[in-house]
């Protein structure tokens, strides 16, 4: 075929579907039709796409008739009932949820990392966890040259990743608490305002992690295709608005210097280093926000391994961009059946 695709967005009215929207549009994703599906409560709402007014639909089983693509961001049992229907239809679908990540048939896909398998796809390809999207973009570069053999990751995750009801959320209890009223939480299991607490997905009562640490583990080592490597997680979510941030040291097979990992991190693809030493400044989730590129410093050795094999480093990247809208959207940039103009 030789026309733009007609692209379909299943979650259009959440924090990442508004992404979906404006980052086909920043990168000049050619689009012949875009269909914003919502539920039924959203249905004849409209949003803006290059200069028209697109009405939204609700999401039904007919809503993929005529679909190339359909970027999915409605939560895993969405996915799990309209993705076989949006593939029998005739779309490919690039999913956000995490209805198929570990499925061995589906490619789990950070295009810098494994863009390959997108040609394996049977219909369907799985966005990755954002905490491993993060985490993984700065050390696959490293991984490469001096393969990581045990990593051991502390997130800081903001109100992002729980969508645009927990961020709306942390600003009206952080209003709340500075004018001295109390504030019921409705989203969140615990208050939000000035508050840290472990990461709000169920914990698996043998081993002590919770899902969103679980998924980590799994999808990095899919993603790296190496289940030998030990991972280590500890997620917690904090009261920063938009965008993750991520403690990281690992330990290579071999010895590394900062200087190497320095040069090794300088070409790679959507990472960007913040390490200045001197007036203490590095990567921060404030600048992150609106950024593609994961923000990676601290970089330094680990003074804890005298075999000279582990670097410690900080990170921070925008979990509703690289994290999920703007990795979807460079899967879709890469579909080899993908119908231009």
């Amino acid at each position: 075929m030789n026309r733009d695709p007609v692209v379909a967005i299943a979650g259009v009215t959440g924090a990442v579907g508004a992404e979906f929207i404006a980052t086909l549009n920043k990168r000049g994703f050619p689009v012949g039709k875009l269909k914003a599906l919502a539920s039924r409560r959203s249905a004849g709402k409209t949003v803006g796409f290059r200069g028209q007014t697109i009405e939204i639909e609700e999401l039904r089983e007919d809503s993929f008739d005529g679909v190339d693509i359909a970027l999915f961001s409605a939560g895993s049992h969405v996915s799990r009932k309209f993705t076989p229907i949006a593939v029998k239809a005739g779309a490919v679908v690039i999913d956000n949820s995490s209805a198929f990540r570990m499925d061995p048939n589906v490619p789990l896909v950070v295009p810098e990392i494994n863009g390959r398998r997108i040609r394996e796809h049977k219909g369907v390809i799985a966005v990755p966890n954002c905490s491993a999207i993060t985490a993984l973009m700065p050390l696959w570069p490293i991984h490469r040259q001096n393969r990581i053999k045990r990593m051991i990751i502390s997130t800081y995750q903001a109100a992002s990743g729980a969508g645009a009801a927990a961020m709306a959320e942390l600003v009206e209890s952080t209003r709340a608490n500075l004018a001295g009223e109390s504030f019921t939480p409705k989203v969140l299991p615990h208050p939000y305002a000035f508050n840290v607490f472990n990461h709000d997905t169920p914990i698996d009562p043998e081993t002590g992690y919770n899902e969103e640490e679980t998924k980590v583990i799994n999808e990095s080592r899919k993603i790296l295709e190496d289940d030998a490597i030990a991972i280590g997680v500890t997620c917690v979510r904090v009261p920063v608005l938009r965008a993750h941030s991520q403690a990281i040291t690992f330990e290579c097979e071999r010895p590394i210097s900062e200087s190497e990992v320095r040069r090794v991190l300088t070409n790679a693809p959507g990472v960007k280093i913040v390490d200045d030493r001197v007036r203490n400044y590095f990567p921060m989730p404030i600048e992150a926000s609106g950024q593609d590129d994961v923000l990676v410093g601290r970089i330094r050795k680990d003074l804890s391994d005298p075999s000279g094999r582990s670097i410690s480093l900080f990170v921070s990247a925008d979990q509703l961009l690289k994290g999920a809208a703007l990795n979807a959207v460079q899967i879709a940039e890469l579909l080899p059946e993908r119908v231009t103009a």
